[in-house]
């Protein structure tokens, strides 16, 4: 059964879903843009114990609240965790006001049709029930395309929505990122491809089913605008995509309708090294500017 208040925040909140679901592959550079180097760890769980240090100090900042952040998405070891004494998802909503998300894919297969489809999800219905008794709103899963490719965009999303399936019947919101390489050339093309197999997709849901979608900000201002108002999707984030903070906040503000879920845009300026004054201040600031963005 799906949250109302939680429903009613990720539709309506004012602000941006901040992407704290670094996985196993990018949890090294993380933490190398927070100012611990390799060194400083030398199993993974030094490491995720790291990273985990590193989100809890964000989400237990001043600003860090349902004000500004509609939601975060968390990986699978911080759903698992505790902050401040708590599990990860009930410190989130109970003492933030903030939606908790889960990344529930397993990474990347090997690139083909100039697209990358998700690896098989091993576990995924033992996953949504874990994720549900922890109290997660709903998921997050990536593929990634790098090529204006019919055949191959119409395969990520076609991936997509039938895994979305099998996390609704868990009573759990899906976020599909269909996450469109930000250097490619034919870039345009591919996000004109990516729009039609989306609108396809959604005109085929059940009339009682939402997902949220996760695209890279596009090329042309307001090219997402019919995914804004199509009324299977209940909101439309962007991710940063290897932008700068800047720039990406410079393209969302152009795009009405759709909020921000950056990850390393979010964590630009951020460091261990730095005082809990210090960090509460950047990190306020961060979330000031993206919320501008979001809410423009």
């Amino acid at each position: 059964m799906v949250n109302q208040a939680q429903f009613a925040q990720v539709k309506s909140g004012k602000g941006f879903i901040a992407a704290l679901d670094q996985s196993g592959g990018s949890t090294p550079s993380a933490l190398r843009q927070y100012g611990v180097a390799d060194d400083a760890y030398a199993t993974d769980d030094e490491m995720h114990a790291l990273i985990h240090q590193m989100r809890s100090r964000i989400v237990q900042a001043p600003a860090f609240n349902g004000d500004k952040v509609v939601g975060a998405i968390l990986f699978e070891m911080t759903m698992d965790r505790q902050i401040d004494g708590k599990p990860a998802a009930l410190a989130l909503w109970n003492d933030q006001r903030v939606v908790p998300f889960l990344k529930v894919d397993k990474g990347l297969m090997d690139a083909h049709d100039g697209v990358q489809l998700m690896k098989p999800i091993d576990g995924l219905d033992t996953l949504l029930t874990r994720a549900v008794t922890a109290g997660i709103f709903g998921t997050k899963m990536r593929s990634v395309i790098s090529m204006a490719s019919q055949t191959g965009i119409d395969a990520v999303v076609a991936q997509q929505f039938d895994i979305a399936a099998q996390i609704i019947a868990h009573g759990l919101i899906p976020i599909i990122e269909p996450e469109v390489t930000i250097t490619i050339a034919d870039k345009a093309q591919a996000e004109q491809i990516l729009l039609d197999a989306l609108i396809r997709h959604l005109d085929a849901l059940p009339t009682d089913q939402t997902v949220i979608l996760k695209v890279t900000l596009p090329e042309t201002a307001g090219h997402y605008a019919p995914l804004v108002n199509h009324p299977r999707v209940l909101r439309v984030v962007a991710l940063s995509g290897g932008y700068p903070r800047a720039h990406a906040n410079a393209r969302l503000a152009q795009n009405h309708g759709i909020i921000a879920s950056f990850s390393r845009a979010l964590t630009q300026g951020l460091s261990a090294q730095q005082t809990d004054a210090d960090f509460n201040a950047v990190i306020a600031a961060t979330i000031a500017e993206i919320y501008a963005a979001s809410v423009a």
